[in-house]
């Protein structure tokens, strides 16, 4: 029977992954996948990570089963990191997940099977798993437009005009809490205050993706888009990654929050994720959660991971930096000065999937079709000749 199936197309991203491992050239650089590297293009663990599993050797009593929603502590303290007070945390239903990807899709999933032929909003371009996920949860996926016609900034007005015009009561908007995948444009204060009273005046619901709290303006700044969306809204789904700020990819760690709109909802929204938990995965892991408790919960190691996400934030900015002066050194035909009002790990380089084939083949440099690099994979080692090697294709590409 399974001889019969077709051969799935490979992930547009992690496929891309597959094929630089198995390219034989030395000098490549991967600037694909979206996990931070350092200057050595290693992907550290945190010495606040090393010491919060230090201490959880040292007294951990079991490897017994979490409960279904998980790690009690863990989700008080990623709740309270998340939403910063921005409502009381007896209104939130909360559930750990393996990573942001299983959040989105217990979040989805819940809304799919209880409300039948919702709709969910999300921007083009998008987090191309996105799509995937929501179409499998039973949701109606339609795109909102984001990027201005040069595809270098945002095209806010054209956005709040098609959620104006088409968007309605009980429809679910996807928005990047920060550092938007894949472009790094995020909207101003201010668009995040339109955004959130046309989503109150529409009665949409947020659904927001938070992955990256930490990497674009800092861990209590990151939050405004949320606050604000919660400031004006009485009901969210909130869904967090923990991989990329303490450094856990592997772990998988994440939470599901949805936001009632009083506390008497709480114990039946939780019901529900449990219910949908318990049908996929059962229960999560206990490892991950547990070191993010232990981080978050001792004030001493807290202040050395806030140190550590400043530094990694620090560092990618730094190589956005660079790699713009870089661009003019080299006399690019292009000006990239707009990549510097971009925030986190990627940016949008408005480079074509004919350049960044041509990359691919010529100069052993991946990133995918959209032009979206992770600007955590350049490093001052590999700068130079990313510089002249992009340069060189704009100009091969140019007719």
């Amino acid at each position: 029977m399974f001889q019969s199936l077709p051969l799935a197309p490979p992930d547009s991203i992690l496929g891309l992954t597959d094929v630089f491992n198995k390219d034989p050239r030395t000098e490549k650089i991967n600037l694909t996948v979206g996990v931070y590297k350092d200057e050595t293009g290693q992907t550290p663990i945190l010495q606040s990570v090393k010491m919060a599993e230090s201490k959880l050797l040292s007294q951990e009593k079991s490897k017994g089963y979490l409960g279904i929603e998980g790690h009690p502590e863990y989700l008080k303290l990623v709740s309270e990191l998340a939403l910063n007070g921005a409502v009381e945390l007896d209104r939130v239903s909360a559930a750990q997940t393996p990573g942001g990807t299983g959040a989105l899709r217990v979040g989805a999933e819940m809304i799919g099977t209880h409300f039948p032929g919702s709709r969910i909003w999300v921007s083009n371009p998008t987090w191309a798993n996105h799509n995937s996920i929501f179409a499998a949860s039973k949701l109606q996926v339609e795109t909102y437009p984001y990027l201005s016609s040069d595809k270098t900034s945002l095209g806010f007005s054209e956005m709040i005009d098609h959620l104006t015009q088409h968007g309605r009561a009980g429809d679910f908007v996807c928005l990047h809490a920060c550092c938007h995948n894949p472009t790094g444009i995020d909207p101003t204060p201010e668009n995040w205050s339109t955004i959130a009273k046309l989503l109150n005046e529409k009665r949409m619901i947020p659904f927001i993706d938070y992955a990256y709290q930490g990497f674009g303006d800092g861990i209590v700044e990151d939050g405004l888009g949320t606050r604000t969306l919660l400031q004006h809204n009485s009901e969210a789904v909130l869904c967090s990654s923990y991989s990329k700020n303490f450094g856990l990819y592997s772990e998988r760690v994440g939470a599901v929050m949805v936001v009632n709109k009083s506390a008497d909802g709480k114990e039946a929204t939780l019901s529900q994720l449990k219910q949908t938990v318990r049908s996929n995965y059962s229960n999560p892991p206990r490892h991950g959660a547990a070191t993010v408790a232990v981080i978050l919960g001792d004030a001493e190691l807290r202040k050395a991971w806030e140190v550590e996400v400043d530094a990694m934030r620090s560092r990618i900015a730094t190589m956005r930096q660079q790699f713009v002066e870089g661009m003019k050194a080299v006399k690019s035909i292009r000006d990239f000065s707009f990549l510097l009002t971009q925030k986190g790990m990627f940016s949008y380089t408005g480079l074509t999937p004919l350049q960044a084939d041509w990359l691919k083949k010529e100069r052993a440099i991946y990133l995918v079709g959209t032009g979206r690099i992770n600007v955590a994979g350049i490093s001052p080692s590999n700068l130079p000749r990313l510089c002249q090697s992009i340069a060189d294709c704009l100009v091969a590409t140019a007719n």
